[in-house]
C-alpha cells in the first residue's frame, strides 16, 4: 500500500464519484438510470460545493448524454457520463460514433442486465451487448479496482497510439452500492497521473478547421474502421505502460487479468467481475483440501488478451469459463466464444466448459463454484460426460 494511502468506506457509486471529483473532466452530461443515478447526483453535487469545475449537462435520455459528450469531446474537452442498461442500449449508435470519431470519452457502466424481462439487477448483457462497439472495456471485481480503474482511463484512452473511447465497468448493486473499504489516494498524485488532456485537433481550433463525423465514402470507410482495430491493438500496450505507472503510484498491481492461485492450477475458472471473489473464496476452502484449483478473472475484455489467457491456462487439464450474459447463439456466452477461440488460435487444447451464471442478479454461491470444478474433475479423471453450455442456478420443475 501506498504510504500516501487514505483509509475510507465507499460504495462502488461513491469510489467512482470520488475519482471523477480528482480527475475533474471538463464536461459532464449524463441522465439518470438505476443503479448509475448516484455517480452524476454525486458528481452534481461536487460542482454546487465548488469542489470542481465540470459542466455538467442534464439531458433529456441517455441518447442525447452520448451525443453531448461527443460534442463536447469533439470541441476538445475532457468528457465522461454514466450509465447503465437500457440507457447503455439507448446510447447504441452514439457508441460507434464515438469510437469511430477516435473521441476519449470515458464512460463508468454500471452493469445491470438489459430488458426483457425487466429487471433491474447485475448481469453483464449491456457492457457484453456493446463489445462490438469499439470501447475499450475494463470490468472490475470490488470497490477498490473500479476506483484504481477510472484513475487510469484517461491516460489509456487519451494516449496517442489509442485515442478511443473507454468503458470502465462495475456490477450493479453488488458493487455499486454495497460499502467496503477503499484505499483512496490524495489528489495531487492523481492528477499529476491523469495529467492535462491537451487535444491534437479538435472542433473550437480555428488555426486547423477539421470535420467530425463527415460522411465516408466506401473508398475511405474500410480504412477508418481498420485504422480503429490498429488503435485497439495499440491499446494492449498502452494498459499495460499505465498500470506499470499506476503501481509505482499506488502498490496496487493490475493487467489484463488476475491470476489466483494459478501456479500449479490442473482446473481453472475464467470469470469477471464481482463473483470472482466468490470464486476465490472458494478456491481458498478447495486448496485446504488439497485440490489444485485456480480463477482467471478477466479485468480486460477489450481488447481481448487471447495470447496471454492461453498462455496463462497451457498448463491446466480443463477450464470452466463462466458468462454473466446470453449470447441466445445456442453455443456459449462471449466470453466462453473468446477464450474457446484464444485457445485453439494459439494451440492450447484442453477440456473447455461453457457456464452461464448469475443473469438478472440470481445468487451465486462458492457451493456452485465448487460444484463446477468437481464436474471439470470427474471429466477428466472418470471420463464422466458433462454439457458443455449449461445454467447454474436455474430453476426448474420437478
Amino acid at each position: 500500500m501506498s504510504e500516501q494511502a487514505i483509509r475510507e468506506r465507499m460504495s462502488g457509486n461513491e469510489a467512482v464519484a470520488e475519482a471523477i471529483r480528482q480527475v475533474n473532466p471538463d464536461v459532464m452530461p449524463a441522465f439518470p438510470i438505476t443503479p448509475s443515478t448516484e455517480i452524476p447526483q454525486m458528481v452534481s453535487s461536487f460542482i454546487a460545493n465548488g469542489k470542481v469545475d465540470t459542466e455538467f449537462i442534464p439531458v433529456e435520455s441517455e441518447h442525447s448524454a452520448m451525443s453531448a459528450a461527443i460534442g463536447s469531446e469533439a470541441a476538445g474537452a475532457r468528457t465522461m457520463t454514466a450509465t447503465s442498461s437500457a440507457g447503455l442500449a439507448l446510447m447504441w449508435e452514439e457508441l460507434l460514433l464515438a469510437a469511430s470519431n477516435r473521441l476519449p470519452i470515458a464512460l463508468t457502466l454500471v452493469n445491470r442486465t438489459l430488458s426483457g424481462p425487466i429487471n433491474i439487477n447485475c448481469d453483464h448483457s449491456d457492457g457484453m451487448g456493446a463489445r462490438d462497439t469499439g470501447w475499450i472495456q475494463i470490468y472490475a471485481e470490488n470497490n477498490q479496482e473500479v476506483y484504481d480503474n477510472y484513475i487510469q482511463a484517461y491516460p489509456i484512452a487519451e494516449d496517442k497510439r489509442v485515442h478511443l473511447p473507454i468503458m470502465i465497468c462495475q456490477d450493479g448493486f453488488i458493487t455499486s452500492h454495497a460499502v467496503e473499504n477503499i484505499s483512496l489516494l490524495p489528489d495531487a498524485p492523481v492528477k499529476e497521473f491523469v495529467g492535462t488532456y491537451e487535444p491534437e485537433e479538435y472542433l473550437l481550433n480555428s488555426a486547423n478547421p477539421i470535420a467530425v463525423g463527415p460522411y465516408s465514402i466506401s473508398a475511405y470507410a474500410m480504412e477508418a474502421k481498420k485504422a480503429q482495430a490498429v488503435a485497439m491493438e495499440n491499446a494492449r500496450e498502452v494498459i499495460l505502460e499505465v498500470a506499470e505507472k499506476f503501481a509505482k503510484m499506488s502498490g496496487r498491481e493490475y493487467g489484463f487479468f488476475e491470476s489466483y492461485k494459478m501456479e500449479d492450477a490442473e482446473y481453472a475458472m475464467v470469470i469477471m467481475g464481482s463473483a470472482a471473489g466468490t470464486a476465490k473464496q472458494a478456491v481458498d476452502e478447495m486448496r485446504e483440501q488439497g485440490k489444485k484449483v485456480g480463477i482467471l478473472k478477466i479485468r480486460v475484455f477489450r481488447p481481448f488478451p487471447e495470447k496471454e489467457i492461453a498462455e496463462a491456462l497451457k498448463n491446466c487439464k480443463a477450464v470452466a469459463i463462466m458468462d454473466r450474459t446470453e449470447s441466445y447463439n445456442g453455443n456459449c456466452g462471449p466470453l466462453g466464444s473468446e477464450v474457446t477461440a484464444g485457445l485453439y488460435r494459439n494451440k492450447v487444447f484442453l477440456e473447455a466448459v461453457c457456464y452461464t451464471y448469475g443473469l438478472a442478479g440470481r445468487d451465486f454461491t462458492t457451493d456452485h463454484v465448487k460444484n463446477i470444478f468437481g464436474e471439470l474433475e470427474s471429466l477428466i479423471c472418470d471420463n464422466k460426460p458433462i454439457e458443455h453450455n449449461q445454467y447454474i442456478g436455474l430453476r426448474t420443475r420437478k
